[in-house]
């Protein structure tokens, strides 16, 4: 990629996962921005050596806790990582008072709906292989999932790079079944070409509000 003003440092950014899956428009997406991003999978060496690393897989080999500590400057963060793990958040979750649904799984027969924040902002759902409109009640309990997860973590939500909150039930009953904030899938695909371009647009923003949250924006830094 060309840049634009050589003058500036560019951040050298890394999506760490599989361009080949849901993800694959995301280099477009942040590159249409003015920021230089390429992928790798999480255990290349090379992402130690990058300014941003967002993560977009995740693994249960023993390395891979150990390397979300290591690597620079990663999204979500570690500390979000660790927490997020196994069942625990959900527990948290409850003691704050947000509706969990008790038990392992949900009812087969219930309808989950995947409500996608991006910064912290509500940004699609969708059901299985659809969009949706989920209603405002749910989108509510999706934002108090958030809040409390936040608030536990003594973050902003902004800082949530990215958020899946899954939901069973309607309007009246819904529950929080999970909450991924690791590399969740956030169904792209799922998405007209329109709404998925600007979805990806906000996810960049996002991006960039984080650099510049990290002192690592285009303008930080001018070269000598």
């Amino acid at each position: 990629m060309k840049l634009a003003r050589p003058d500036i440092r560019h951040p050298r950014i890394v999506l760490a996962g599989s361009p080949e899956g849901d993800d694959g428009d995301l280099v477009a997406a942040l590159r249409k921005r003015g920021l230089h991003a390429r992928w790798l999978a999480w255990d290349d060496p090379r992402t130690l050596d990058a300014d941003l690393v967002i993560l977009r897989d995740s693994s249960d080999h023993n390395d891979f806790m150990a390397w979300t500590e290591r690597v620079p400057n990663l999204l979500n963060a570690p500390e979000v990582i660790a927490w997020n793990a196994g069942r625990r958040h959900l527990r948290d979750l409850g003691r704050a008072r947000v509706p969990v649904l008790r038990g392992q799984r949900p009812p087969a027969s219930a309808v989950r709906t995947a409500l996608v924040f991006l910064g912290g902002v509500q940004s699609h759902a969708f059901v299985e292989n659809s969009a949706v409109d989920a209603d405002f009640e749910l989108w509510d309990l999706g934002a108090a999932a958030l809040l409390a997860a936040a608030d536990h973590l003594g973050i902003t939500v902004e800082e949530l790079l990215y958020a899946r909150v899954d939901v069973v039930g309607g309007s009246d009953d819904a529950e929080v079944s999970d909450l991924n904030l690791i590399a969740p899938q956030l169904g792209w695909r799922v998405l007209d070409d329109a709404t998925r371009e600007d979805a990806q647009r906000r996810f960049a923003l996002c991006v960039e509000s984080a650099l510049d949250r990290l002192g690592l924006g285009p303008l930080s830094h001018r070269r000598p």
